[in-house]
């Protein structure tokens, strides 16, 4: 799979980008969220997902981490494919899309074309309790200097725990050791508390 492309930002509207990398050009699938969020400039990178069928093989790109983790999310659900997913993306903006499957608004979800009242109700049912654990910062984007508290947190929710319970856990760690920890023992420790 490819993480992300980053290069010269060839052709943009509001379906699809090219950006040329290394001579090739990448013909990338994006939602209206990330044409909204793509400058004007010449320089363009995009996190990426590759979705790979008999047919074809097509990518899709993100303006940041936080929306390709929702689209993942939201493609995980039966019935709902890549093109669905970047039809809920570009229909309301991904912190809404959150907000309203933690809080179980299906009217909202509903309103989005191609998902019924059946489609919204999967789709809050089965990603709820996920979205939960992971918080609502989860769509931020992630600071490139991370403290080693929060790389541990991070791992840990990424391997289903609850964020409030990793964090108190990870806090009284912390507390606990107060010589200089690193992330592996950091999260080592946290896992025995757990």
């Amino acid at each position: 799979m490819y993480a992300y492309i980053d290069g010269k930002l060839v052709s943009k509207n509001a379906a699809f980008v090219v950006i040329e990398t290394g001579g090739v050009g990448y013909h990338i699938n994006i939602s209206l969220n990330t044409y909204s969020k793509l400058g004007n400039g010449d320089c363009c990178k995009l996190f990426t997902w590759l979705h790979v069928k008999e047919d074809a093989h097509t990518l899709y790109g993100f303006a940041d981490e936080g929306e390709r983790r929702l689209f993942l999310h939201l493609i995980s659900i039966p019935g709902i494919g890549p093109n669905t997913g970047r039809m809920m993306l570009s229909s309301i903006t991904p912190e809404e899309i959150q907000s309203a499957i933690i809080s179980g608004n299906v009217s909202l979800i509903q309103r989005i074309k191609g998902i019924g009242p059946k489609s919204a109700q999967r789709v809050i049912l089965e990603l709820q309790d996920k979205l939960r654990k992971e918080g609502t910062d989860t769509l931020s984007t992630v600071p490139l200097n991370k403290t080693v508290k929060e790389e541990a947190l991070s791992a840990l929710v990424m391997l289903g725990f609850a964020r409030n319970t990793a964090e108190k856990v990870i806090e009284q760690e912390i507390n606990k050791n107060h010589e200089d920890l690193t992330v592996e023992k950091l999260i080592k420790s946290a896992l025995k508390n757990l």
